[in-house]
């Protein structure tokens, strides 16, 4: 046999490193299925494309039972299986520009086309974080639920989802005798928060992300569990149909769904250009903590159905369709050391030193351990490789530890029993899940005052950040937030890195804030319990920060929006002698102190809650809150029992008409919005 005709030989180290791979795939799908996962995606996602070039290098060692060639799934479950009668395939991945290019080309060939969107015709929607789930309807009544399972076989979570609210126990209008959806149930951001703080009053770890904690709500053994997380679902394809209306795309059969009653994702777009499909991620990329769900990426499918017949796919996944995904809001990194702060409350709040990793669009160094009870519940150890999470602005979190990578003999770390500033004794007020620095002359509560009151939040004093707080304090040029306006300029000259520019921008950046408005200034006094919507109530109603002195904690609680947590505290704080002290100081600096003019419009709306979904024509989303609250009103992000009224403008959130309709609330138009401007009567 000649050398042309024999096989290259394959290095026994990719064999070896292969059947690892394929090992710790089939291990980490089993704990994700298990919502115990150990890895965050993208980490998985690294061993999953190693795993796959490594095939594609060595085609002949590609086994039928590799994870690469179906889709994962629990091996052991307390639900009944359920076959597919049409396989509930995955995704493959598009992890930048030039791969989702690559896969347009593929189609276009696959289509004998011209390599471009125009030409193919594609339909862009957002990839939620979620739990893949099918519906089956026979003759308009849900008569089962399953999850995606290997692709073949799920498991039976019928009595699961019908505890959840978005979705449709009979379908509305002509229902065919026969229609499967598929979609993604999902936990609303607001839900998983609202978990996580029950979770910490009860001293119970937190959860990991809202994606874990939807698969460990989902498959409760008890339904009125799963029933009580608020879970949701958006719908994004049809599987079997019998006796349906003859569709020819995507979005046409996206436009049914929704006529149907089914929850569909509003913000779906048809694409004339790979340019477009990139706008679309890219925009999404940017406004993904807008949402009130989370996504991890965009998909991108060929609209026409004849098309995606012609295209078929592989053992996995369609051919038609892929998802673009986003950079990871999850990595795994060392944790170096675990230390403690001391906030400008006293708080004592455990934060971890991490091994720097880029993760959620930006290097990570240090993340929040949240306090005592946290560290011990998540099991975290100096010298662990940790899962840590940052989305969007939200302060890094260390999400838990990767158990399986932990040394032998690995130190546990203690909460250290006094303040690591101040030496005094740590406290744990009874029923409170936080550890106190009790010294109130501590430097580490002074330096936390400082830096809140210079915060954008507050005082806004660009260039008073922690480094420069903690150097003005350690040389005695500022003891109390007053002394921020009194600092003796030629001695600050005198320190390194002090030039004659940085001097005139910070004094300008100080003299600036000398006019902010009165709820500013009542923000960064970081009074116990008032947050910035009560400071703004506060100014407007009295007018004057010396009227608010005078006030008793009883006239304060009389004003609508203030309740008698508030109003004691701020009592209390201002008959304290050492506030007023402060007071007389920022009035000899020139500081305002005095509220905004009595509202000019009529207040029409007070007692009223209104929540805004989707775009209105002659309102911003700035100007529609302004026109509710200066008229008296409340305008939250979310709907509950004490909203009034839900205005609908522009492809409205799915969850907030759901949650109106729910609770009976009354929904308005632009026109009918207007009107209660106007008069304060509901239409």
């Amino acid at each position: 046999m000649s050398d042309r005709n024999q096989k290259p030989s394959v290095p026994k180290a990719a064999v070896e490193r292969m059947q690892v791979l394929r090992s710790e795939i089939e291990r980490h799908n089993d704990l994700y299925y298990s919502a115990k996962p150990e890895l965050p995606d993208a980490d998985f996602d690294l061993l999953l494309r190693e795993l796959l070039d490594l095939e594609a290098q060595y085609p002949d060692l590609v086994a039928p039972d590799s994870p690469t060639q179906h889709v994962g799934a629990p091996q052991n479950t307390p639900f009944a299986p359920v076959e597919h009668r049409m396989p509930m395939m995955s995704l493959d991945n598009a992890f930048d520009q030039s791969e989702l290019q690559a896969w347009a080309g593929r189609v276009a060939k696959g289509l004998d086309l011209d390599d471009s969107a125009a030409a193919v015709g594609y339909i862009c929607e957002l990839k939620i974080d979620g739990l893949a789930c099918s519906l089956r309807y026979e003759n308009g009544d849900l008569v089962q639920a399953a999850t995606r399972g290997n692709g073949k076989v799920g498991e039976d979570i019928t009595d699961n989802v019908r505890g959840i609210s978005v979705i449709p126990e009979t379908l509305a209008g002509d229902a065919p005798a026969v229609v499967e959806v598929r979609g993604e149930i999902y936990l609303p951001v607001e839900k998983f928060n609202e978990l996580n703080e029950a979770q910490e009053k009860a001293g119970l770890p937190r959860y990991a992300n809202p994606r874990n904690t939807a698969a460990g709500s989902l498959r409760q053994k008890d339904a009125s569990v799963t029933a009580s997380r608020g879970l949701a679902f958006w719908s994004y394809q049809l599987g079997v149909v019998e006796g349906g209306p003859t569709l020819s795309g995507h979005g046409e059969a996206l436009e049914w769904l929704a006529g149907l009653g089914f929850p569909v994702n509003p913000q779906w777009r048809r694409a004339s250009s790979i340019d477009d499909v990139v706008a679309f991620a890219d925009q999404w990329l940017e406004h993904r903590h807008d949402l009130e769900y989370e996504i991890d990426g965009a998909v991108v499918k060929v609209d026409r159905l004849d098309r995606q017949n012609q295209l078929g796919s592989t053992a996995k996944a369609p051919r038609w369709a892929i998802a673009y995904k986003y950079p990871p809001e999850e990595k795994t990194t060392k944790l170096l050391d675990i230390m403690v702060s001391i906030g400008r409350t006293g708080k004592a709040t455990p934060f971890a030193v991490l091994e720097p990793v880029f993760v959620g669009g930006s290097t990570v160094q240090m993340a929040t351990l949240h306090n005592k009870d946290q560290v011990e519940l998540k099991d975290v150890h100096p010298g662990d490789t940790v899962i840590v999470r940052k989305a969007g602005d939200v302060i890094p979190e260390v999400v838990g530890p990767v158990l399986g990578e932990r040394p032998d003999g690995q130190a546990t770390w203690e909460f250290p029993v006094n303040c690591p500033v101040c030496e005094t004794k740590l406290v744990r007020p009874d029923g409170e899940a936080h550890t106190f620095c009790v010294n109130p002359a501590c430097p580490g509560q002074q330096q936390g005052k400082l830096e809140y009151f210079c915060s954008r939040g507050a005082m806004d004093i660009e260039g008073m950040g922690e480094s420069r707080v903690a150097l003005f304090i350690e040389q005695g040029f500022i003891v109390d937030v007053a002394d921020i306006y009194t600092i003796d300029w030629d001695e600050v000259a005198k320190l390194e890195g002090f030039g004659a520019t940085s001097i005139s921008n910070l004094q300008a950046a100080i003299e600036e804030s000398k006019q902010r408005p009165l709820a500013n200034l009542l923000i960064g006094l970081g009074i116990r319990h008032l947050g910035p919507a009560g400071a703004e109530v506060l100014a407007k109603t009295f007018g004057h920060m010396d009227d608010i002195i005078a006030a008793s904690a009883e006239d304060i609680a009389a004003i609508e929006g203030i309740g008698p947590t508030i109003a004691t505290s701020v009592a209390s704080y201002f008959d304290e002698e050492g506030a007023k002290r402060l007071v007389e100081k920022f009035r000899a600096a020139g500081l305002n102190l005095e509220g905004p003019e009595a509202p000019d419009e009529p207040q029409t709306l007070v007692g009223k809650v209104l929540v805004v979904t989707g775009g209105l024509e002659q309102f911003t989303r700035d100007g529609v809150k302004e026109a509710i609250v200066s008229r008296g009103g409340k305008n939250p992000g979310s709907v509950s029992k004490k909203t009034t009224a839900v205005v609908i403008g522009d492809n409205p959130g799915a969850s907030k008409l759901n949650k109106a309709t729910e609770l009976e609330i009354p929904t308005l138009n632009e026109e009918q919005f207007i009107q209660l401007l106007e008069t304060g009567e509901l239409p």
